[in-house]
C-alpha cells in the first residue's frame, strides 16, 4: 500500500528529503504523499523513511491505496529503470 500523512502532520519537513521517490510535497496545508510514487521504501530500504523519521506518527498506510509487496516492488522497479537505463 501507498502510505499517507494525516492531519495530524505538523509540517516538520522531516518527511520530504528522506523519500527516495520523491513521493512526498508540501499540500496545500500539510505533506501530502503522491501513491503513484510511493513504495513504502520497497526496494530502497527495509523500512519506509518518512515513517521511521516521523515525530509525530502520523503516517500511516493509505487503505484507498492497497498494493501488495510484490507490486511495490514493480512499482519500484518501473520508478527506477530510467536510472537503471542510463548508468
Amino acid at each position: 500500500m501507498a502510505l499517507k500523512i494525516t492531519d495530524e502532520c505538523i509540517n516538520c519537513d522531516v518527511c520530504e528529503p528522506v523519500c527516495p521517490n520523491k513521493a512526498i510535497y508540501q499540500g496545500e496545508l500539510i505533506f501530502e504523499i503522491n501513491p503513484n510514487l510511493c513504495t513504502e521504501c520497497v526496494g530502497h530500504f527495509d523500512e519506509p523513511q518518512c515513517v521511521s523519521i516521523c515525530p509525530v506518527d502520523c503516517i500511516p498506510l493509505d487503505e484507498t491505496h492497497p498494493e501488495t509487496k510484490e507490486q511495490l516492488l514493480e512499482k519500484y522497479k518501473k520508478l527506477t529503470s530510467h536510472v537503471i537505463e542510463t548508468s
